[in-house]
């Protein structure tokens, strides 16, 4: 399906992304690296070809931009100010952006193992620096993701490993997991994903056992689905398969590259407050982990939003 037809087509609908491993390492590309004589988009030096084919969220570099965080190491369970600036390659600051889904710029994170969640919107100062509260919910290593468009730029979307200090004790999702509760709702995932090719999920909100029919626009659209997948750290947009509506029912056409397993988080309001559902589900085909050695309960992690 044309990417460009559906942006058009759903200009300004919630969007789904594909996102970071919790086994993966990041893989970092070059600021400028190696660039094409005539590799310059709107006066910024582009990375090489190798470089810029990577998919979105893999490096901490790309289209000429840099995600700089201001700090690489964060408390657990205790809100501290987390800051960053987008760069150039030429050292520069990037002060003017594109709204996109209402913001300019989205910033979602999530533990390594899947766990712990959060889709946050930071604000920035006129220097250019980006600044949220943070309370990360327990000791581990986190996946960054800065999705953002500079005025007259490439959309893009960095990626970088912020660590909280303390025992590790990774979460495991290793079943399928279609329902998930949260403030009294409960929302269900169905349909399959496919490989390589493009498939329908549908998500239904329920409240008290009641179709929820009167969901609130969050971003623009009915919620905001995110899925990360274990294999990489690729971050790749979809858009609806329908226009905004009411619900109970929101509908996607996700088109995964590869097998394996996945974690989703759908965020949707209702009655003035934003939600998160978290499901796992895998591919078509997909075995279950073999368990070796100890093994660790499974279970999921408390919601994170920060609206």
């Amino acid at each position: 399906m044309n990417t460009a037809t559906k942006v058009a087509a759903y200009a300004g609908a919630l969007a789904i992304v594909f996102g970071g491993a919790w086994a993966a390492g990041a893989a970092v590309g070059p600021v400028g690296g190696e660039t094409k004589p005539d590799a310059m988009e709107h006066g910024v030096e582009q990375p090489a070809s190798a470089a810029s084919k990577l998919p979105p969220g893999l490096s901490v570099a790309d289209n000429g931009y840099a995600l700089n965080l201001a700090q690489t190491t964060l408390p657990a369970q205790t809100q501290q100010s987390f800051s960053f600036k987008i760069g150039t390659a030429a050292g520069g600051t990037v002060t003017e952006f594109a709204v996109e889904h209402e913001k300019k710029l989205h910033l979602v994170l999530v533990r390594r193992d899947g766990s712990g969640f959060q889709h946050v919107h930071p604000e920035m100062a006129a220097d250019g620096t980006w600044s949220v509260p943070l309370t990360l919910p327990a000791a581990g290593s986190y996946r960054v993701f800065a999705d953002f468009k500079p005025e007259n730029g490439a959309k893009t979307t960095l990626g970088a490993d912020i660590q909280v200090a303390g025992a590790y004790e990774p979460k495991q999702f290793d079943e399928d997991t279609r329902e998930s509760a949260v403030d009294g709702y409960v929302v269900r995932l169905a349909g399959d994903l496919t490989a390589g090719a493009e498939s329908s999920v549908t998500v239904t909100v329920t409240k008290d056992g009641k179709p929820v029919t009167d969901l609130q626009p969050y971003l623009g659209a009915n919620g905001h689905l995110v899925a990360l997948r274990a294999a990489d750290l690729a971050y790749l947009h979809v858009h609806p398969q329908d226009g905004p509506g009411a619900g109970p029912d929101v509908k996607f056409m996700v088109e995964v590259p590869t097998a394996g397993r996945y974690r989703l988080f759908l965020d949707f309001q209702h009655e003035g407050k934003v939600r998160t559902a978290e499901f796992t589900i895998a591919t078509a085909g997909t075995a279950a982990p073999q368990p070796t050695g100890t093994t660790t309960p499974k279970e999921e992690d408390g919601h994170g939003h920060g609206g």
